[in-house]
C-alpha cells in the first residue's frame, strides 16, 4: 500500500508540475506586453531561425518570456511559418498576436497610385516625392531613365519613351526601391494586361500597337465614362477618316508639360504652337501617347464605335462627366454655347467663394 501511495504521490506531483507549466506557457503567450517601440519597424532579417527571431523580438520588449515562447512553438506553433519582414507592432500585445502578425508577413511598403490619364511628367514628379534618394535625383533625371524602352521593344519597337506604358494603378512599393524599380513595376503591370492577339487585332485595322496606345491615350484624356469611349473612338476614326484635325485640348495641354511650361491653364499660344502634338492644327494622330492608359481605352481604340459623329461637348445638364454627341456643326455650337454658359457660370461661383 505504501507503494501504491507512494506512485500516486509522484504521479500527481507531476501531473500539477506538467499543469503548471503549461499553465506559465499559456498565460505568457496570451499576456499583454506593454512596450515602447510601437511607433518603430522591427526589422526581422532573411534566413533568421525562429530562436533568432524570438530572441530579437525578447530584446526589443516587444514579448514577455523568450523561454514560453519557444517551448509555446515547439509543442503547439509552428515556428517555421515566421517570415522575415519589417513590423509594427501595436502595445500592448499579446505573443499570440506577435505569432500571428509574424505567420502572415509584413513588408513595409510606399502606397503610390498613378491615376488614370496621368502623363509620364506627372509619374516622374510622384516618383521624385515619394522615392527622395541619396545623392538626389531629380524628376528631369527620372524623365531620362523613361527613355530607356527596352522593356516595351517587343510590343513597341519605334517607340520613344515609356508613355503610355506605365500602367495607372496603385502599387505598394518597397520603401528602399529606386525610381527605375518603380518604372519597372508599372510598365510590368502594362505587361500583364496587354494580350498579344491585340497587336493582331490593330493590325487587322491598318494600325501598329503604338499608334493603338497613342488613340487609347486619347480616349483616356477625354472621357472617364467607361460607355463612352467605343464612341469617342468612333469620332477620332470619322475625323482621321475626312481629315479633319482631332482638336483634342490634352495634346496642348501635353505640349505645354514637355516645354514646362504648364501652368494649369490653357493659353492661346497653347492652341498655337507648332508640334505634331498639337491636334488643333496638326491632322492625323500626335507621333505617341499623351498619357497612361487603361485596358478599357485601348479596347476601344480596337474596336471603335462606327458613327456618324464629328463632335462632342461635355453633358452640363447630367454634370456626370458625360457628353453630348453631334454629326452637324451647327447642333455642336448649340451645345458648345450651353457649356460655355455653365463653365462661366463655374468661375463666377468660384471667383465668389474665393472672395469671401
Amino acid at each position: 500500500m505504501k507503494i501504491v501511495s507512494l506512485v500516486f504521490g509522484v504521479l500527481a506531483v507531476a501531473v500539477l508540475a506538467v499543469c503548471g507549466f503549461s499553465y506559465w506557457i499559456y498565460s505568457s503567450v496570451r499576456y499583454a506586453q506593454p512596450h515602447t517601440k510601437a511607433d518603430q519597424y522591427i526589422k526581422i532579417e532573411k534566413g533568421s531561425t525562429p530562436k533568432e527571431i524570438v530572441a530579437k523580438l525578447a530584446a526589443e520588449g516587444i514579448i514577455s518570456s523568450e523561454s514560453a515562447t519557444m517551448l509555446y512553438l515547439r509543442f503547439v506553433g509552428d515556428g517555421s511559418k515566421l517570415q522575415a519582414g519589417e513590423y509594427q507592432f501595436p502595445s500592448p500585445i499579446t505573443t499570440l498576436q506577435v505569432l500571428k502578425q509574424l505567420e502572415k508577413g509584413e513588408e513595409r511598403t510606399i502606397k503610390l497610385t498613378i491615376p488614370e490619364g496621368f502623363t509620364r511628367f506627372d509619374i516622374a514628379k510622384r516618383i521624385a516625392e515619394k522615392f527622395p534618394q541619396t545623392p538626389a535625383v531629380d524628376e528631369k533625371a527620372i524623365l531620362t531613365m523613361m527613355d530607356d524602352v527596352s522593356l516595351i521593344r517587343d510590343i513597341s519597337p519605334n517607340a520613344p519613351n515609356l508613355e503610355g506604358y506605365m500602367y495607372p494603378s496603385t502599387y505598394n512599393v518597397p520603401r528602399d526601391a529606386k525610381p527605375q524599380d518603380v518604372i519597372k513595376m508599372t510598365v510590368e503591370q502594362f505587361r500583364k494586361f496587354w494580350k498579344p492577339e491585340w497587336a493582331d487585332a490593330a493590325r487587322r485595322i491598318g494600325r501598329t500597337p503604338h499608334e493603338i496606345v497613342t488613340i487609347a491615350s486619347l480616349i483616356e484624356t477625354e472621357t472617364s465614362v467607361e460607355a463612352e469611349r467605343p464612341i469617342v473612338a468612333g469620332i477620332i476614326n470619322n475625323r482621321l477618316a475626312k481629315n479633319i484635325p482631332l482638336g483634342i485640348d490634352q495634346t496642348n495641354v501635353y505640349i505645354a508639360k514637355m516645354l514646362g511650361k504648364w501652368d494649369g491653364t490653357i493659353h492661346k499660344s497653347d492652341l498655337e504652337v507648332d508640334s505634331p502634338y498639337n491636334t488643333r492644327i496638326k491632322t492625323g494622330i500626335p507621333p505617341g501617347p499623351i498619357s497612361s492608359v487603361t485596358e478599357s481605352s485601348i479596347r476601344a481604340a480596337l474596336e471603335p464605335q462606327p458613327n456618324d459623329y464629328i463632335f462632342y461637348v461635355r453633358n452640363v445638364e447630367a454634370n456626370d462627366g458625360s457628353h453630348w454627341f453631334y454629326a452637324s456643326a451647327a447642333e455642336f455650337e448649340k451645345g458648345k454655347a450651353k457649356y460655355q454658359q455653365w463653365l462661366e457660370k463655374e468661375r463666377q461661383e468660384k471667383r465668389a467663394a474665393g472672395s469671401q
